[in-house]
């Protein structure tokens, strides 16, 4: 599709993310391009290993862990270190959000591409708005909303492939979507994680492990990644991390990123816009996440409807977000080349916050939504950097000869 000419208030966009370049879709394909599969190209320049384990960290930001370094030593270590020619920080998906982020980890691809263009998104086909995340309308194929076979997928037949994530989420509708292939391997804690992870590599010459954690997430979202709970889910991480480094087999290559970072917003910034009669006139459905706003008008011909409409929103929220236009979005290349199927799925006006606000539409959310703190989205460097760090696992022996000494 081709974009509308960017306009003054689309001028101060930051940059689309880095798709191709140095993006979260270039982690999984390196990785593979590591472990020698054919097929795949090393963007990232990931050094050769025979085993390459996959830290997902839910809600890392690249930002927030720059922070708050004083609570991650092992990870302070590895990034004082050096990591040669190799990045530090990686763009996240646009949306910065799980669904869009973890679609393009899962297949090296853009949103544009994969069709997971937000946590919630209108589905065309069926005129209505559906969830991408855990609450997956039935009426929505998986594997049809997103084509394209994941990384996992694609080497499994030839390089062994596990998944270390907690129980619920094996055979979820996203992860059927955006992370299935290989062998699924489910266990509750951080520790029955990292052993499990240990045991798995241990017992393979040659694999591809993913390893998420989603703690830290659900401590930002709940209280804030002001709060003590996040700094000490923050801890706990990297208390894994370095279980891993210790536990995993010494020519094991440890890669530790994340899907977007967070922010804090106050509860009399959580703005209900559904209760603003001039916000949603003329808008059929509302879809995305506080942070970014989908607008889909009754219209989408209407152009002057459409630049009222785009007025309105700039005049209450002008210097805290960006407002634009669908056009203006994919012309920018936010959402990477974007696919005729997945145009219907975007917004015909985008609300990307840049401050600390959230935006809900309190008609279709539930009560319960604005009592989140931490939120994600959006095109702040706060929540679309996420961090990089590789390093070789120190391995069982050289762990107890290190502390030995």
């Amino acid at each position: 599709m081709t974009g509308s000419p960017v306009s003054a208030e689309t001028e101060s966009l930051p940059a689309a993310p880095a798709y191709g370049r140095r993006s979260i879709a270039e982690v999984l394909p390196s990785c593979a391009a590591a472990l020698g599969a054919s097929g795949f190209e090393n963007v990232l320049g990931l050094p050769r290993s025979p085993r390459v384990c996959v830290v997902m960290v839910d809600g890392l930001g690249r930002t927030l862990l720059s922070q708050r370094t004083a609570h991650t030593p092992f990870l302070r270590e590895k990034l004082q270190a050096g990591q040669g020619n190799l990045p530090t920080t990686l763009d996240s998906a646009f949306p910065s959000t799980t669904a869009a982020a973890l679609a393009s980890f899962g297949t090296g691809l853009p949103p544009g591409q994969h069709g997971m263009v937000g946590y919630d998104v209108l589905a065309p086909h069926l005129g209505r708005v559906v969830n991408q995340l855990g609450g997956w309308d039935p009426d929505v194929d998986p594997r049809r909303w997103q084509p394209f076979p994941t990384v996992f997928e694609r080497i499994a037949e030839i390089i062994p492939v596990a998944t270390v994530s907690l129980p619920q989420f094996k055979g979820s509708a996203m992860t059927r979507a955006a992370l299935g292939g290989g062998s699924f391997i489910g266990a509750e804690t951080l520790h029955a994680r990292t052993t499990a992870a240990a045991e798995v590599l241990a017992a393979a010459p040659r694999m591809l492990l993913y390893f998420y954690l989603n703690e830290l997430d659900k401590a930002g979202h709940l209280s804030g990644c002001d709060s003590a709970a996040w700094e000490e889910a923050l801890e706990e991480v990297d208390a894994c991390v370095r279980r891993l480094d210790s536990q995993l087999p010494a020519n094991t290559l440890i890669v530790v990123t994340g899907d977007h970072g967070m922010v804090d917003v106050p509860e009399h910034r959580r703005v209900d816009f559904g209760a603003d009669a001039e916000l949603v006139e003329g808008v059929r459905h509302t879809a995305g996440e506080p942070r970014m706003v989908h607008l889909h008008v009754e219209d989408p011909a209407d152009e002057a409807g459409v630049q009222r409409l785009m007025d309105t929103w700039r005049s209450r929220f002008g210097t805290q977000a960006w407002v634009m236009t669908k056009a203006q979005a994919v012309g920018r290349g936010l959402f990477g080349e974007v696919r005729p199927e997945v145009l219907g799925r975007i917004g015909d006006v985008l609300v990307a916050v840049h401050g600390d606000l959230a935006l809900y539409d309190g008609r279709r959310v539930r009560p319960t939504a604005f009592s989140m703190v931490g939120q994600h989205g959006s095109l702040t460097k706060a929540e679309r950097q996420v961090p990089l760090l590789v390093f070789q696992a120190a391995g069982r022996a050289q762990s107890k000869r290190r502390r030995r000494g």
